[in-house]
């Protein structure tokens, strides 16, 4: 499987603390059942001030650490940023390492508050797009605007985000209104792709392996390959991958 959504790189967000925490969530991942992983640390104004400057040398140093004890888990960066006005400017400065490709545009990971559906998210997301950049949006089942109201998940679709949805989900990981959520988005054909956003071994690892075991046995093994590996694939076929 290809998981394109982690918090492996240590150190810099609230996922991994240390290296050898983030070795530990590696090893985990691939008795998981996942063989190609995205490094995805926050880019949160405020509060995770992440650019390619700070993401790139903890990426080469975990790495470097693999190689060096041959650990086989393929590697490549990018960044989930919180949606706010700065993105235009990061953006615009290409200050962002973008996910992989769809439909011959950059693919960015654009994280959503929680708790609601900013007012601002529609003008972002229609300059996003007109700009050639196809946001993705994570964990849409968690947002509690979306909870309440399914009608913004329509929303969001119909305005052309590609929906990511945490594995953990379909795992009991989280609330029952979530797993709920989760399996509404997948009756209705609105997920994109499946991924772990893995933040530690414990509280957050990574449940790809039994989500697909969960989206087999409800909706067949071709959507849960398609949502596992197939997607995902595609949006990575020219990502160039680490640790190989």
């Amino acid at each position: 499987m290809i998981d394109l959504h982690s918090h492996i790189l240590a150190g810099i967000d609230d996922g991994a603390k240390s290296l050898s925490e983030s070795i530990a969530m590696a090893q985990q991942s691939l008795e998981s059942g996942v063989s190609y992983m995205v490094c995805t640390p926050h880019i949160h104004q405020g509060v995770f001030n992440n650019k390619l400057e700070t993401i790139k040398p903890v990426f080469d140093v975990l790495v470097a650490e693999m190689k060096k004890i041959s650990l086989p888990l393929k590697l490549a960066y990018s960044c989930e940023v919180r949606l706010c006005p700065e993105v235009l400017q990061w953006v615009t400065d290409i200050q962002l390492p973008y996910l992989g490709q769809w439909d011959r545009k950059a693919l960015l990971l654009l994280e959503l508050p929680h708790s609601h559906v900013p007012p601002g998210a529609e003008n972002l997301i229609k300059w996003l797009l007109k700009n050639r950049i196809q946001p993705v949006i994570p964990h849409p089942e968690r947002n509690r605007d979306i909870i309440a109201d399914y009608r913004k998940a329509e929303f969001l679709k119909k305005l052309g985000c590609l929906f990511q949805i945490t594995a953990g989900a379909f795992t009991g990981r989280f609330s029952d209104k979530v797993a709920a959520t989760a399996h509404r988005l997948l009756k209705d054909g609105y997920i994109d792709y499946i991924a772990s956003d893995m933040h530690s071994l414990n509280r957050r690892p990574n449940d790809m392996g039994e989500a697909f075991k969960v989206i087999e046995k409800t909706e067949g093994k071709g959507t849960a390959m398609k949502l596992t590996t197939d997607v995902p694939a595609l949006i990575t076929k020219n990502t160039r991958w680490f640790s190989e």
